[in-house]
C-alpha cells in the first residue's frame, strides 16, 4: 500500500508540473520593457505633367489658338515650393519667346511661336525665374495647376507637326 501512495504522489507532482505550462495556469512573475517607434520626414516634392496639344487640322494662324494642360505637384505638408517652366528645347527658344520646331525631315529648322501662361487671361508668362514662376505651399496631397497656352497670330509656316519639350521644375 505504501508503494501505491508514493506512485500516486509522484503522479500528482508530475501532473502539476505539466499543468503549470498550460495557458491560464498561474505564473511565477513577468518582466516588461519599452521601445521607441519613430520616422523622420524631410521636405519632399514630386511633379507630373500632361501634354499640351493645340490641336490638328489648323490651316492658317490668322487668329490665336488657345489650349491648356495641367501639372500636378505633391509636396510635404507645409513645404513651400516654386514651380517654373523653361523655354523648351528648340534652339533659340526662351521663356519670353517660346518656339516649336517642325518634325518632318528637312523642316526641323522651321519654327512657330507660342507662349505659356499662369492665368486664364493669358497675360502672365509662366517662366522659371522669380516673378514668373508659381509659388505654393505643400499640403501632403496633389495640387493641380493649370498651364494656359497660346499660339498667337503669325505667318503660317509650312504644314507639319510642330513641337518642343518644356521642362517643369519644382524647387523646395
Amino acid at each position: 500500500m505504501a508503494s501505491s501512495r508514493k506512485l500516486h504522489w509522484r503522479g500528482a507532482a508530475l501532473l502539476g508540473l505539466a499543468l503549470a505550462g498550460l495557458p491560464g495556469a498561474s505564473q511565477a512573475g513577468n518582466a516588461t520593457t519599452t521601445f521607441q517607434v519613430q520616422i523622420t520626414l524631410v521636405a519632399s516634392c514630386a511633379i507630373s505633367a500632361n501634354n499640351l496639344n493645340f490641336g490638328s487640322g489648323i490651316g492658317l494662324l490668322t487668329s490665336a489658338v488657345n489650349g491648356s494642360t495641367t501639372l500636378s505637384v505633391t509636396c510635404s505638408n507645409s513645404t513651400p515650393y516654386t514651380l517654373g517652366l523653361d523655354g523648351g528645347n528648340v534652339s533659340g527658344s526662351t521663356v519670353t519667346t517660346r518656339l516649336m520646331a517642325g518634325t518632318t525631315t528637312g523642316n526641323a529648322s522651321t519654327t512657330m511661336q507660342f507662349q505659356l501662361y499662369s492665368d486664364s487671361g493669358r497675360t502672365t508668362t509662366w517662366g522659371n525665374s522669380s516673378g514668373s514662376w508659381i509659388s505654393g505651399t505643400g499640403s501632403g496631397s496633389a495640387q493641380t495647376l493649370t498651364v494656359y497656352g497660346q499660339v498667337p497670330t503669325q505667318s503660317t509656316p509650312k504644314p507639319d507637326t510642330y513641337q518642343t519639350t518644356i521642362t517643369a521644375t519644382v524647387t523646395y
